[in-house]
């Protein structure tokens, strides 16, 4: 989850969700997970839950798109 905070108007804005999908081969929601692990040795070796989703407000330092397009500069 991305929320871009502007300094220069105040503004912030939600950047719509967006799934990073791991490479691991030792993730079992990755595409490059072996199709021949299998329980339950694969439940031993590789992750079985997706974690939390990630939070992030860069804080930049201008306007907004909006504002930007209202002429502030």
């Amino acid at each position: 989850r991305v929320r871009n905070v502007y300094l220069r108007c105040g503004h912030a804005f939600n950047i719509p969700d967006e799934l990073i999908v791991c490479d691991s081969s030792r993730c079992k929601f990755s595409p490059n997970h072996p199709a021949t692990c299998l329980p339950p040795m694969c439940k031993q070796t590789c992750c079985q839950y997706r974690q939390y989703p990630q939070q992030y407000s860069p804080n930049i330092d201008r306007f907004c798109p909006a504002c930007e397009q209202a002429g502030h500069r």
